[in-house]
């Protein structure tokens, strides 16, 4: 099995994972592989749960599609994402419920959209700026994840929901998943008294799992 192949076999497999627990409704979200040639995204319009590998857009560094069908709208996001950070090999985008809800509340730190509640966030995302709302498509939101994906491989987008990049597509994936658990651990503590990790732990864990 080729590399490519390979690659191909994993984005339908862990599309098919994410949209059976309900993280990607609909024909939400994309994935993408980094290859040596180019990249893998997901096509536009097509339901995770039921990627065809073999249907998966291939394109150049550029954005030209080589092979498969049209890529998804956003693919744009993923090619940024890789423009500003060169070791990572996979991205994912998702509009998953508890991420999308926090990236819609009013008077988040955009700097850190998320408390530090666990250590296991802050060692798989770290920090979650917040990217300024721009309307689907628009190719001004490549420039605003720009400025931020050189030193962040998870962002939030307003109104929108979170894309964040790994050293493979497995890494990128956990990521995605801590994120949107952490999300909904936000709104279950909502209106308790929280007992986040303090700044000493914060920097501990920072120092030692840097994003």
């Amino acid at each position: 099995m080729t590399t490519e192949s390979a690659a191909r076999d994993r984005m339908a497999m862990h599309g098919r994972s994410l949209y059976d627990r309900g993280l990607c409704p609909g024909t939400s979200g994309n994935l993408s592989v980094k290859l040596d040639d180019g990249l893998l995204v997901t096509p536009t319009n097509c339901c995770l749960g039921r990627l065809d590998p073999a249907c998966i857009s291939k394109l150049d560094w550029d954005g030209r599609l080589i092979s498969g069908e049209p890529p998804s709208k956003e693919g744009f996001l993923h090619l940024t994402m890789y423009r500003e950070r060169q070791a990572d090999r996979g991205v994912v985008h998702l509009h998953s419920t508890a991420a999308v809800a926090v990236s819609c509340l009013a008077d988040v730190d955009p700097a850190d959209v998320l408390p530090p509640l666990t250590a296991y966030y802050l060692m798989r995302v770290g920090t979650l700026p917040l990217v300024p709302y721009f309307k689907p498509g628009d190719r001004a939101l490549a420039d605003a994840v720009g400025l931020l994906a050189s030193k962040h491989h998870a962002v939030l987008l307003a109104n929108h929901g979170p894309v964040l990049s790994g050293r493979d597509l497995e890494t990128a994936v956990s990521a995605m998943e801590e994120l949107e658990e952490t999300a909904r651990l936000y709104f279950l503590l909502q209106g308790f008294r929280l007992r986040l990790l303090n700044p000493a732990q914060v920097d501990e864990i920072r120092r030692l799992h840097p994003s």
